[in-house]
């Protein structure tokens, strides 16, 4: 199983930025699809952005479009996340989680129990 440590996630004010990094143990990491999903306290985990295996193709939940950027190195087994235009609603633990290969079905990617292994998370604080 692909062990997952995140890292990059801290206090900033509305309108700041963060990048996020996730890095994966492991061979094969460009074999994975790679997603951020966050959940906020009291609320369920959610869908942030997804890049897939293959292609390369990414996917942002409509709340994080335009402002968010997934991108991943498979030299360096690591996949981050650049937040920009940070917003409070934004403030959650923010969770790396990775899938061997593609995913069940189109738009399964929303789905936590799609993932396969997941990172300890990273708080990510947006003050207003």
């Amino acid at each position: 199983q692909m062990q997952l440590v995140e890292s990059g996630g801290g206090l900033v004010q509305a309108g700041g930025s963060l990048r996020l990094s996730c890095v994966a143990s492991g061979r094969l990491f460009s074999g994975y699809s790679m997603g951020w999903l966050r959940q906020a306290p009291g609320k369920e985990r959610e869908f942030v952005a997804v890049i897939i295996v293959r292609g390369g193709s990414t996917y942002y939940s409509d709340s994080v479009k335009g402002r968010f950027t997934i991108s991943r190195d498979n030299a360096k087994n690591t996949v981050f996340l650049q937040m920009n235009s940070l917003k409070p609603e934004d403030t959650a633990i923010y969770y790396c989680a990775s899938r061997l290969g593609l995913f069940s079905r189109p738009g399964a990617y929303r789905f936590a129990n799609e993932y396969q292994s997941w990172g300890q998370g990273t708080q990510v604080t947006v003050s207003s």
